[in-house]
């Protein structure tokens, strides 16, 4: 990348209110190292710790549920370095953004649990996530499949999302949530 490429992108990244971008494969060490920059940064704003706590929450929930999913699966190598994760301050609101490849398989069943959530009010919400809480985990299942719920219970608007055509065996997979 020449001195004036990275000048220009940096312009754009500041002119989008881009805080912290990462591409490439989530490892514990890199969410836990942008998690204390993502703190830090936050906290140095003089915002409520709410709102810090709610950031923070969704960023962990999106890159692990990337992580998890990605290593469930036997991806090529290009696939394992196809993620990525932006947080940007718009319109007084934190948009904690996320994207990976899928298998076209998963998008469906992906689909239908982001449109549930979406149609729901934060009262019912809240009631399906204590439900899920209180069910037993199924063998070989991941978690009892609370965080898209909890994004949506933190989130200021539905989640947005989108499955965008990669070729004949994947989507990617991005999701956007306002805090």
């Amino acid at each position: 990348m020449t001195h004036q490429e990275l000048l220009v992108l940096r312009e754009d990244i500041s002119r989008q209110g881009i805080m912290i971008c990462f591409n490439g494969p989530f490892s514990h060490s890199i969410i836990e190292e942008i998690g204390t920059a993502i703190r830090k940064h936050l906290e140095c704003e003089d915002i409520q710790k709410s709102a810090v706590h709610d950031v923070f929450a969704v960023y962990i929930e999106q890159t692990q549920n990337v992580r998890n999913y990605v290593g469930r699966k036997n991806f090529p190598e290009r696939e394992l370095h196809s993620s990525i994760v932006v947080i940007a301050k718009r319109e007084g609101k934190y948009l904690i953004s996320s994207g990976n490849i899928i298998a076209k398989g998963d998008t469906a069943d992906l689909r239908q649990r982001l449109e549930l959530v979406n149609s729901l009010d934060k009262d019912s919400l809240k009631k399906l996530y204590r439900e899920r809480l209180r069910q037993e985990i199924p063998p070989g299942g991941t978690g009892a499949g609370v965080g898209l719920i909890d994004m949506a219970r933190r989130s200021s608007a539905r989640l947005s999302y989108s499955f965008d055509p990669v070729d004949a065996d994947y989507d990617f997979f991005s999701l956007s949530v306002a805090v």
